[in-house]
């Protein structure tokens, strides 16, 4: 099987907003959160891939 282009990529993450002001990510909308079990936001990654991060709460 070959892949030939990756669309988008999710990653669980713990204290989003901390890693992504260490690291200084370009973010791709706006930090939300979903019900009470997630906060999620998009940053744009290497040769422009969108990179999800989803930090779980509680």
């Amino acid at each position: 099987m070959t892949i030939k282009r990756m669309e988008n990529v999710g990653v669980v993450v713990e204290d989003v907003l901390a890693r992504l002001r260490a690291h200084g990510a370009e973010l791709v909308g706006e930090l939300e959160q979903y019900e009470d079990s997630y906060r999620l936001c998009y940053v744009r990654g290497p040769e422009g891939i969108i990179v999800a991060l989803a930090e779980q709460l509680g």
